[in-house]
């Protein structure tokens, strides 16, 4: 889940089959002590397929989920960057060593952690540049770069397209959503 419109989906889907989460938040559901029946989770799993998610269970696969979750909560709705570096706030997040992180992490996803966070603030750069409310230094500022030019430098190098180029295109097809990420 990537979103508020996700959350909503996904608890609906579990209200419907009569499951009261205590809480649901981007990529984890809380249903405290109830213990649904596997027919009920084998349910779940297919209405939550058939929009767009997947029902985790595995250990490994939920750090990884909550790896995601955890960099776009901080890009896409924090209103400023982190103070610590990325290695060390997941870190202490999680619980875990960086070092298995992102191990685990680039076994699974086959990109690294760093990759998957430049994807992340790239396509927040996007955004920010649609809207065209910002200027590049302040867009820079907002996602923690250093200069407007290191954030220039690394947008063009994914995207090939500089942000003022792309600033002119003006077209949200160059965007992606979250979850194709």
């Amino acid at each position: 889940m990537v979103c508020d419109r996700c959350k909503m989906a996904v608890e609906q889907e579990l209200n419907r089959l009569g499951l009261q989460p205590l809480r649901v938040d981007l990529g984890e559901v809380d249903l405290g002590k109830q213990a649904p029946e596997q027919e009920t989770l084998n349910t779940l799993g297919e209405r939550l397929q058939a929009l767009g998610f997947e029902l985790i269970d595995d250990k490994k696969s939920q750090l990884i989920e909550r790896i995601k979750t955890i960099i776009i909560e901080q890009i896409h709705y924090s209103r400023e960057p982190s103070k610590l570096k990325l290695s060390i706030f997941l870190a202490e997040e999680l619980g875990y060593d960086y070092n298995y992180l992102s191990n685990l992490f680039s076994s699974i996803e086959g990109i690294t952690i760093e990759q998957y966070y430049i994807q992340q603030k790239i396509e927040k750069v996007k955004e920010l540049l649609v809207y065209d409310e910002l200027s590049l230094s302040e867009i820079a500022w907002q996602l923690g770069y250093s200069s407007a030019a290191y954030l220039s430098n690394q947008f063009k190098k994914v995207t090939g397209l500089s942000p003022s180029h792309f600033r002119q295109l003006k077209d949200a097809k160059q965007r992606k959503s979250l979850d194709k990420l």
